[in-house]
């Protein structure tokens, strides 16, 4: 957060950000699950010019066989961001920053699995970004989700994230790269949208506390749109592979 070389004169113009859209308005959103048939379960996510791939595997065989519970699944998540994901090219293979938000990612996934259905099991969750323009980590969840309920893992609610911030003293549902760079604070959160129950709060930068509830207020509300996205993004799977089916009887 916060400004520097190369920031922007404004971030709002007339009333609108430098995107064109709203305030309150999110980025254009697309899911598309079963797109990767050799996983379990899988799902392709483009929001706005974030553009990120799920993949995921098992329940099946905890190893090494230290890492197994008796009594639950393991989840494990993989989290990179492709080399030509950002105009800087990065350096192949895990940082810090990715590990940390492998981590969190699984954390937030955690809670919405039935874990105890698979005891001695992992499952393995991929993410790849294949192109970064901010909210990469709330895409990343929005998209294993998906890709955990392909796989036909029994899950209490799919997971749903968002991020919004506060730019030029208003504040604003899903920041993009440049609003990200340069704005005043970043609140990612992630939901089960069915019972609303938060698995990931975070806030960088600084809100007041009226600040912080009304983004909080914004980001339950849209979050519901986007879980509508995530649920039609499966229907539409599946009833392509019932229409195959018939097809070929």
């Amino acid at each position: 957060m916060g400004g520097g070389i190369g920031a922007p004169e404004h971030l709002i113009v007339n009333g609108k950000r430098l995107d064109g859209r709203k305030l309150d308005e999110i980025r254009p959103l697309k899911i598309m699950a079963g797109v990767i048939k050799n996983a379990d379960g899988s799902c392709q996510l483009e929001f706005g010019k974030t553009k990120i791939v799920a993949t995921v595997y098992g329940p099946r065989e905890a190893l090494p066989k230290h890492i197994s519970r008796p009594d639950r699944a393991v989840i494990t998540c993989d989290y990179t961001m492709a080399s030509f994901s950002t105009p800087e090219r990065g350096r192949p293979g895990p940082n810090r920053r990715s590990s940390e938000i492998s981590n969190l990612i699984a954390d937030s996934l955690a809670p919405a699995i039935m874990l105890q259905k698979y005891p001695r099991t992992m499952i393995n969750v991929y993410i790849t970004v294949t192109n970064a323009n901010a909210g990469t980590r709330c895409a990343a969840i929005t998209a294993a989700a998906v890709a955990l309920a392909d796989a036909g893992i029994e899950m209490r609610d799919l997971v749903t994230s968002l991020a919004a911030g506060k730019i030029e003293n208003h504040l604003a549902l899903d920041l993009f790269e440049v609003e990200d760079n340069f704005g005043d604070a970043d609140v990612p959160i992630a939901v089960m949208p069915r019972t609303e129950e938060v698995t990931l709060l975070q806030m960088d930068g600084r809100l007041t506390p009226e600040e912080f509830k009304t983004i909080l207020k914004m980001l339950r509300k849209q979050v519901h749109e986007i879980y509508k996205v995530q649920k039609q993004a499966l229907i539409s799977k599946y009833k392509q592979e019932k229409s195959e089916e018939e097809v070929e009887q």
